[in-house]
């Protein structure tokens, strides 16, 4: 499997409050990777480094063999964990600007998905719920044909009805052979799913492995791992 993201020695300050501690990991394509910490870990800063939406850090990133930039950046779907759209877009107008704006744009599969999630093409953003709002991102997200899929609390905002058609569609709908990346706290609800396990703790990476030798290893699923190592941390 290649190597799809490689990052060294990554530090991250904050004045004097360290976010990022030396993270060292190798990422390959083909694997559904949690990445998992309580609120305040460090798991949004270092999406953000790989993303190239921060830039100002010590260390070395790597994203399909380039440096962060333009050509890394043209390789990664990326779901913030915010609405970054305002208020008055709908999936219509989101086509035109997708379309514009990345090649591997697939308008057939995001009307597909906004159907499945009965979401309307013509709705706009402030006539949606939270829960549509989030699932009308992830849609989008996933209607590229990316290398690399990073979803930040993708279902963090929804009830707990949604989050099975949520973690089926994300399932369903990302490339064959990508590499997806999913920042959450809540384990137990994605744990079936991932390849790989990577806990970030006070923004070091306390641990990253393949969760089935994890579960043998331990004899623990990585739900009752991770209630273990955040034991003292608030979620």
């Amino acid at each position: 499997m290649e190597k799809l993201i490689k990052i060294n020695n990554v530090s991250k300050n904050y004045g004097k409050f360290q976010v990022l501690k030396d993270v060292d990991l190798e990422l390959e394509s083909g694997k559904i990777v949690g990445l998992c910490g309580p609120n305040g870990a460090g798991k949004t800063t270092l999406i953000k480094t790989i993303t190239g939406l921060l830039r100002a850090y010590d260390g070395n990133i790597t994203v399909g063999g380039y440096a962060v930039g333009p050509e890394s950046k043209a390789l990664v779907s990326y779901l913030p964990d915010i609405n970054y759209f305002e208020d008055d877009m709908s999936g219509k107008r989101a086509v035109e600007l997708y379309s514009d704006m990345y090649a591997d744009f697939d308008e057939h599969i995001f009307r597909e998905l906004m159907h499945k999630m009965k979401l309307e093409m013509s709705q706009k953003i402030r006539k949606m719920s939270k829960g549509m709002k989030e699932k009308f991102q992830l849609a989008l997200c996933l209607s590229r044909q990316a290398s690399i899929y990073i979803l930040d609390e993708p279902i963090a905002g929804v009830d707990p009805a949604s989050r099975d058609l949520i973690i089926e569609t994300i399932l369903g709908n990302y490339s064959e052979g990508a590499l997806m990346i999913i920042s959450t706290h809540l384990i137990s609800d994605i744990e079936p799913v991932l390849d790989e396990v990577i806990f970030l703790n006070n923004g070091e990476v306390t641990l990253h492995d393949n969760c089935d030798a994890l579960r043998e290893r331990t004899d623990m699923s990585i739900n009752e791992l991770f209630r273990e190592e955040f034991k003292w941390s608030s979620n």
